[in-house]
């Protein structure tokens, strides 16, 4: 008997939509799914680009006009992989439509337009996801099973780094990703509030933020011109959190540590052990155990490739790794699964609500120099 399908509208075509588009692809390929994944339109404005992002990335067809994918009645989701100023009407008109709602993060370029997405999706009461992929990665997910198990015993610290370089160049052109009107915020909202997920994920619910926010290029090349325009986000972005479980953290994030392309590292430590995860060797967790003898004490390193481990044993045999693309196609795999129950997916509109929230916290702390409570 036939599986019945999932009928995916994805706006956007570049990084994210290509990341999306290789997801679904692959995910009823590596996950025996209760649904079967369609991919029928993809939209973006450029049509000869969005028409040759379909035939390269397996879409049935392109659009140019994002109203008409949310039109189409054969559409189930609308995954939204476009710049953050687009997200909020795309996600409020699609909830209206009566579409589930899956969005890149951060969801809004606000706290005002998150809380505007996720009332939405809550009034119309369809299925919605944000895109918090480091999630789906199995060294993550088996650390988030060894702190619900307790085997870290109570947490008391969280040290959270996410460190690229891709704009330390003074010449680097000011692309949307350096413009506020477009992107919102920049290393804060881009990559903090990966790490800002993931401390929620894993340690709990922030308490309270101090933080501060920084630029250090303050003009930049426009492109295909001779002028050059403001940079109007930060560059980098730091602060200190409580948790409301009492424990501590310190979150960093740059776009200007050279030398560090996708550095996104934690270390927790709790009152029974400590557990280490760098994205650069994903499928590692340094794992350190306070009960082990003396004579024997020090981080081990797991190797998260056993079919025992979360995620793992859908792809290959042990110790045959996996790469950052394998994130989303779990996130997707989790995603049709808790709606094919009739469940909401994790993590939701409301995590990157909650997420934005923090994100929100840390910028007001910068602008008054103080700690601020959520």
């Amino acid at each position: 008997m036939p599986k019945p399908t999932l009928t995916i509208g994805l706006i956007g075509y570049q990084f994210m939509g290509k990341a999306h588009s290789n997801a679904y692809r692959q995910v009823n390929h590596f996950f025996d799914l209760p649904m079967q994944i369609r991919m029928k339109t993809i939209c973006g404005r450029n049509a000869g680009a969005v028409q040759a992002a379909a035939e390269n990335l397996g879409w049935e067809q392109s659009e140019t006009d994002w109203r008409k994918v949310l039109a189409d009645p054969e559409i189930d989701v609308i995954d939204i992989s476009t710049p953050g100023n687009s997200h909020c009407e795309i996600a409020v008109a699609a909830a209206e439509a009566g579409k589930a709602v899956w969005c890149e993060k951060p969801i809004g370029n606000t706290l005002a337009e998150a809380q505007t997405m996720f009332d939405a999706v809550q009034k119309a009461g369809v299925p919605h996801a944000v895109f918090h992929n480091y999630r789906k990665a199995p060294a993550v997910a088996l650390a988030k099973k060894m702190i619900a198990a307790g085997e870290l015993g109570e947490i008391h610290h969280m040290r959270a780094t996410y460190l690229q370089d891709w704009i330390a160049d003074p010449a680097f052109p000011l692309v949307w990703r350096l413009q506020k009107e477009t992107a919102g915020s920049g290393a804060h909202g881009d990559i903090n509030s990966h790490i800002i997920d993931l401390g929620r994920f894993l340690v709990g619910e922030f308490d309270e933020v101090c933080g501060t926010l920084h630029t250090f290029i303050k003009e930049r090349p426009i492109p295909d011109s001779d002028a050059v325009g403001t940079v109007t986000v930060d560059d980098a972005a730091m602060f200190l959190a409580r948790f409301k479980n009492g424990a501590i953290g310190t979150f960093e994030a740059s776009r200007f540590a050279v030398g560090r392309r996708n550095y996104n590292r934690f270390e927790i430590n709790g009152s029974k052990g400590s557990v280490v995860f760098n994205l650069e060797r994903m499928n590692e967790l340094e794992y350190y155990n306070a009960a082990d003898p003396a004579e024997a004490q020090g981080f081990r390193l797991i190797q998260v490739t056993e079919s025992v481990h979360p995620y793992a044993g859908h792809y290959w045999p042990s110790g045959h790794i996996i790469g950052y693309e394998h994130t989303f196609v779990n996130l997707v795999a989790d995603a049709v699964t808790a709606m094919a129950s009739g469940k909401n997916p994790s993590p939701s509109l409301e995590d990157g609500f909650q997420n934005q929230r923090v994100l929100d916290a840390v910028e007001r702390s910068h602008a008054s120099r103080s700690w601020i409570s959520l």
